[in-house]
């Protein structure tokens, strides 16, 4: 005797061993026994065998129409086994009532389970609204398999095409269109970004590079609202000093320029002149909202995205020519020691006698004419008490920090001769070396100016926002600590106000040091131990970094356009470590599978065999070792 039982939901058929009131036992087909309770069993038969019952009761359910059997079935709770008695007119086989019981059972809508071979024919105004919802998810299914057919074949559905940014940025799984996709997606072998690309989603990877980054950053355009009329400050001092900034050409927000003026006994007075919008922009206002909310501009080839809006920029940047606001520290310092006997911090007007440019410069002024007393050059009364002032203080860092600064690493500026959104603009990738003097200059007196106004942030027990580096890691944090990399006892950004938000608050700290001195900590914007001084810091760091990366990928994006409109094919690399290469024209890195044992720094030369601008990867080949 066999015996049909449910179990875990699913039904089994076993020859029955034994048996008592409560339960009984049997065994499978495979000999496997289990004990059961009475209350699982729904259907006792001879005939006929376990296996043929469980593979013929299937298929004939199959053959039942649901609807139908729903017609016809009692509306109170029934057993299956009364059902197959009115169903087939007769006695009912095992099989013919082991065929209702799975047609009932697997047809959930028409019939709701109440225990174990007993059942409900659903209500039928339950049953419209169940047959309904099935209808409305075999349409979605069907348009579902529809989309994803026409993305296989490279056609790319108008509802895709309205959503396709949001599905490679923040995708809502659930949606038919992501199904759709991510089916396409799977039988393909692409990728989502890929599929959408091949299928024109976007006219190029650049265009989904771009896209990207703006839908998760910049949901709302990178423009701003209307800036209110900024304040004059036309009765602040002017400032009576020769003073020139030096940037690239492509930069338009000048935060610093640097004056030097010879005193009695050889000493030098230098004025670090930095941009000063924290006059301007208070603390909570409308635009330190703006600020706060970007922390930082964004730089990429050939455009960036304001931290300020433009008329902050335009109001404050240091133009030359144009009397404008500025944060100065003067430092009278020893050109030959680096030795500083006091320094001041003024609030005043700046007029730049000019703005000097890189591209336009570095060429002249360079090691072998300051290294000649001789040669003359542009701004070379300017530019050589400083240089003999920027190795006596690089000098003393280097005491301080152990070891001498590596300024041989080379930097690469990208310009884009045409729209930054096409990818047939021509890019030209430049080389400038880290340690040419005017690069030096600017970033030694930076570097004093951000240690000497930390140091007095520190000195008056103003907490601002401050850099350090011990034991490798380099952290921000709201009190003063040692910068072992760079070489100072206590180092705070400052000299970037209109590009960088932690500038604006720590200028926002020192303004108030210059105008109320010792008294400074009582009026100061951000006072000690304040939670907004650490989410800022949180915040900063996360943006910022945000920021660098897409930086990073854009560079990378635009050293593969360069490849292509160069035609390159074999080019110069070196070797950095294990298979990890960077090209010596450009600022590109790769990995090539199967390159030999070489010492770091070892030239080779590489073949570029395929580059791919989606995911931003180089196939490259080892050619030979250069020696």
């Amino acid at each position: 005797m066999f015996v049909l039982y449910e179990d875990s939901g699913s039904f089994k058929v076993g020859l029955i061993k034994s048996e008592t009131d409560a339960s009984l036992q049997v065994e499978a087909s495979s000999g496997k026994r289990s004990k059961i309770k009475r209350s699982s069993c729904i259907l006792t038969f001879e005939s006929p065998d376990a296996d043929e019952l469980l593979r013929q009761a299937p298929i004939n359910a199959a053959e039942i129409d649901p609807a139908f059997l729903w017609e016809v079935a009692p509306q109170d709770e029934f057993e299956v086994s009364d059902l197959a008695n009115d169903y087939y007119g007769h006695t009912p086989t095992a099989l013919e009532t082991a065929t209702l019981l799975w047609c009932v059972h697997d047809a959930p809508i028409y019939f709701h389970r109440r225990g174990k071979g007993k059942y409900r024919a659903a209500p039928p105004e339950i049953l419209q609204a169940a047959l309904a919802a099935q209808e409305k998810k075999r349409a979605l299914a069907e348009q579902q398999a529809h989309w994803a057919s026409e993305l296989i074949r490279g056609e790319l559905p108008d509802e895709i095409a309205q959503v396709a940014l949001s599905l490679v940025t923040r995708p809502d799984k659930n949606t038919q269109a992501y199904k759709a996709v991510e089916q396409a997606s799977q039988q393909s072998g692409l990728t989502i970004e890929a599929l959408l690309l091949k299928c024109g989603a976007w006219p190029d990877a650049l265009s989904l590079h771009r896209g990207k980054f703006l839908t998760m950053h910049f949901p709302k355009g990178t423009g701003f609202a209307e800036v209110a009329s900024l304040p004059a400050h036309d009765d602040l001092p002017l400032a009576d000093v020769t003073a020139y900034s030096v940037d690239d050409i492509s930069t338009t927000e000048i935060d610093d320029a640097i004056s030097v003026h010879a005193l009695e006994g050889g000493w030098l007075r230098v004025g670090i002149h930095v941009a000063a919008p924290a006059l301007g922009i208070a603390r909570n206002s409308d635009l330190d909202q703006i600020a706060r909310a970007r922390m930082s501009t964004v730089y990429t080839p050939g455009e960036k995205i304001p931290m300020q809006p433009d008329e902050v920029i335009d109001h404050y940047s240091l133009v030359a020519g144009q009397a404008v606001p500025a944060l100065s520290l003067y430092v009278e310092v020893h050109p030959d020691t680096a030795e500083i006997r006091s320094h001041h911090t003024r609030v005043e007007r700046l007029m730049v006698t000019s703005n000097l440019r890189h591209n336009e410069l570095d060429h002249e002024i360079t090691l072998e004419a300051l290294a000649d007393d001789a040669k003359s050059f542009p701004y070379d009364q300017w530019v050589r008490p400083l240089w003999t002032l920027t190795l006596a203080l690089s000098a003393q860092r280097d005491q301080r920090r152990g070891k001498p600064e590596s300024n041989n690493r080379v930097d690469y500026n990208f310009y884009l001769d045409g729209a930054a959104h096409d990818p047939d603009t021509p890019v030209r990738i430049e080389p400038r070396m880290r340690n040419a003097p005017l690069d030096r200059i600017v970033a030694e007196f930076m570097i004093l100016a951000n240690r000497l106004w930390a140091e007095q942030l520190a000195t008056h027990h103003l907490p601002g926002v401050f850099r350090s580096q011990q034991a490798g890691r380099v952290r921000m944090s709201t009190h003063a600590l040692p910068h072992e990399a760079i070489g100072v006892e206590y180092y705070a950004w400052c000299t970037s106000p209109l590009r960088r938000y932690v500038d604006l608050v720590n200028q926002r700290q020192l303004l108030a040091l210059a105008e109320h001195g010792v008294s400074a900590p009582l009026v100061a914007p951000y006072q000690p131990r304040e939670d907004d001084l650490f989410a800022i810091i949180g915040g900063f760091e996360a943006q910022y970094g945000a920021w660098s990366d897409y930086q990073r990928q854009m560079e990378r994006y635009w050293c593969l356009r360069w490849l292509d409109q160069q035609q390159v094919s074999c080019c110069q690399a070196s070797v950095m470590r294990d298979n990890l290469v960077r090209l010596v024209d450009i600022p590109l890195t790769i990995e090539i599978s199967g390159l030999p044992e070489l010492e770091r720094g070892a030239q080779i030369t590489i073949e570029i065999t395929d580059t791919d601008e989606l995911n931003l990867t180089v196939q490259a080949r080892y050619v030979t070792h250069v020696t």
